[in-house]
């Protein structure tokens, strides 16, 4: 057996007795307890047990231990950095117990080096678990995937949330509330919970501030925004003429844009871009028409599409939508009827683009307008990039006014990047074909019976061009540098400094545009501090007090628009919760930003302490190579003679300091 200390009980680790004071040792080095008889070489005098070392701390080697598998001097090495350490006189209590620690764990410099590199790429590990401990839904106990906010404050998933309203349920699952039929009927997304839950799954897997999260591309910076001419008969959008194009492509080109297209910003337009208008929408490439929904060619295909709203056919589930081709309306009219559908949509021009990609499997880039009101998935304002899309499947139907047929298209999402109203930090798989039950009435059917031309390789696990993409037709203007330069002076991409700094901008008031104070959601899924959106509708009633001619008219209620969108807020106005779950989120990611610059600013003030104790320390000593001058008296008087002279007179050759 091996020479052992005692335990904390006293006992000895080797004979399991507990030997009495007169036969316990006590290291003078690590204050440890040994049992004398138990040791191999026990001191042989009363003198030599006062300064009396450990085998440990002495290096002593166990005799009954194999001599290969102790290293010699080892003990000596560790004692005399130990005692190195005690006699240093630079270092305070803390810092001795610091390196005495390090020394006998055997960390080195390089080691605690890597150890802090690990904790500062791992700072941000900890945002899912308190995401998680204040957002998870209440049916699922998961971060709510696709997250619905109820007016009480409550986030459950968009499944789970539509599960409980099919089930006839109105209340809250949580805190049973009344929820709003519109809310019950069309639940929206909120977005900022989606960024929010995004980022922190991606911080924690690929380290912080490597999130791919987005916010709102203002355009009121950029020098050539879409104008209005001279000869326009009215102002407004509608006669308004393109900006410029700030990407390379050429207006036929096929896939996802990416950064060798974009000289301005060198990243590609990423899904989940958001753009005021469609004819921003058109400076970036993502879909270039500003009033049609279809971008392609009869005879080579379709590039991309758009969802607004304008056919009442079409249905949207996010990851794929049932899309409806163009035509078949008598534009002639006004808005009123030229809604209707006036005779037979065929598979020409645009829809027979469409009908081309769906054969050869091009990728279509898809961006939603907030104009498409019966889709959880449309953007809050403005034009969205939500990626690119299959068509899987065409056909053509009796549409929903019954008299005329429509084309139909099945489109599936096959992005590498995640959707906007996911939490996932990966892109698409491939997935199964829906179920459709309109296939039953359709005629004209079309399947793709080849190889698709973009899909996904197994083998490096993204979608990619399996076959060359189509050349394009046209020419691509590329920028000159001074061009180049003008459009990067011109666009400001404000990137947050810490993921921290990005969650908490995702949690920002659509008022203030500061981080939220008592956070309320409406049922629009918008979010404002409380007090903002008090002050924004105050002095305003529920209803209003209506006379004519000395009679009393019924009472009218008072319509109060969102501050986002046009949804009536003004029941919700009447007591707004504030959101609970979402406010303790925000003050845990303040009081860790609080603790992280705190921690900063210790360490910067300790760094400066040490670095004035080495300069003092400098300017202390004195280099004994280095000889001082002595300056004799013989010497000293031309010195003082040449000061006076030079209080009286400047000499030709000084420089005289302008003292302006």
């Amino acid at each position: 057996m091996a020479q052992l200390p005692c335990d904390n009980d006293g006992a000895c680790l080797r004979c399991k007795a507990k030997p009495p004071q007169e036969e316990t040792l006590t290291c003078g080095t690590c204050g440890t307890p040994w049992h004398a008889p138990c040791l191999s070489s026990p001191p042989e005098t009363l003198a030599s047990t006062l300064q009396w070392h450990c085998p440990d701390c002495s290096g002593e080697i166990d005799p009954l231990l194999p001599v290969s598998g102790v290293e010699s001097g080892g003990g000596s090495d560790l004692v005399a950095a130990i005692r190195a350490i005690e006699a240093d006189e630079s270092l305070t209590e803390a810092d001795k117990a610091k390196k005495r620690q390090e020394l006998l764990s055997g960390k080195s410099a390089a080691d605690e080096d890597e150890e802090e590199g690990k904790k500062g790429a791992g700072l941000d590990v900890d945002l899912l678990k308190a995401l998680g401990e204040n957002l998870n839904c209440s049916f699922c106990i998961q971060l709510p995937e696709r997250p619905v906010t109820t007016p009480c404050g409550h986030n459950f998933c968009l499944k789970c949330f539509e599960k409980w309203i099919g089930q006839g349920k109105r209340t809250c699952a949580k805190c049973r509330s009344p929820i709003p039929p519109k809310m019950a009927s069309n639940p929206r997304i909120n977005s900022s919970l989606v960024s929010a839950i995004r980022l922190a799954r991606v911080s924690k897997s690929a380290g912080a501030g490597t999130g791919k999260v987005f916010h709102f591309i203002s355009n009121q910076d950029r020098p050539d925004k879409a104008f209005t001419t001279e000869r326009a008969k009215k102002t407004g959008k509608a006669n308004a003429a393109s900006g410029r194009i700030y990407v390379t492509i050429p207006p036929d080109h096929f896939g996802p844009i990416p950064a060798e297209n974009d000289p301005v910003r060198n990243q590609g337009v990423l899904v989940g871009e958001s753009w005021e208008d469609r004819l921003e929408c058109r400076q970036w490439g993502a879909h270039f028409p500003h009033v049609a929904g279809i971008a392609g060619q009869s005879n080579y295909g379709a590039q991309s599409v758009a969802l607004s709203g304008g056919y009442e056919d079409d249905e949207d589930h996010g990851e794929w939508f049932l899309y409806t081709g163009s035509g078949g309306r008598d534009l002639s009219g006004n808005k009123r009827t030229n809604k209707d559908q006036s005779f037979d949509q065929k598979f020409e021009k645009s829809n027979e683009a469409l009908r081309v990609s769906c054969k050869m499997g091009y990728p279509v880039r898809v961006v939603r307008s907030h104009k498409e009101k019966r889709s959880a998935y449309a953007p809050e304002a403005g034009v969205r990039y939500d990626g690119v899309y299959r068509i899987e499947k065409c056909w053509r139907k009796v549409g929903i006014q019954g008299s005329f047929k429509v084309c139909r298209y099945l489109f599936v999402r096959c992005d590498n990047e995640p959707a906007p109203w996911t939490s996932d930090e990966h892109g698409d798989r491939p997935r199964p074909l829906p179920n459709i039950p309109e296939l039953k009435m359709a005629t004209e059917l079309f399947e793709r019976k080849e190889s698709p031309s973009w899909n996904f390789d197994e083998g490096e696990a993204c979608w990619k061009w399996m076959k060359p993409p189509p050349a394009s037709l046209k020419a691509v203007n590329v920028l000159d540098p001074e061009e180049r330069k003008t459009m990067k002076r011109a666009i400001k991409a404000a990137h947050s400094n810490s993921v921290r700094e990005k969650l908490l901008k995702e949690f920002s008031c659509k008022i203030c545009r500061q981080v939220m104070t008592l956070p309320v959601t409406t049922p629009c899924a918008h979010n404002f501090c409380k007090a903002c959106l008090e002050d924004k509708f105050a002095g305003q009633t529920l209803v209003r007090e209506r006379s004519r001619g000395g009679r009393t008219l019924r009472a009218q209620k008072n319509v109060m628009n969102c501050p986002c969108c046009p949804t009536d807020i003004s029941d919700f106005l009447q007591n707004p919760q504030v959101n609970r779950e979402v406010m303790e989120v925000i003050e845990k990611l303040k009081n860790k930003e609080e603790d992280k610059a705190e921690s900063e600013e210790g360490e910067d003030a300790s760094m400066e302490e040490k670095a004035e104790s080495e300069s003092e320390e400098n300017c202390e000593t004195t280099d004994p190579e280095v000889e001082t001058p002595v300056v004799t008296e013989e010497a000293e008087l031309p010195r003082k003679r040449a000061k006076l002279d030079t209080d009286t007179v400047v000499p030709a050759t000084m420089v005289v300091p302008d003292m302006k």
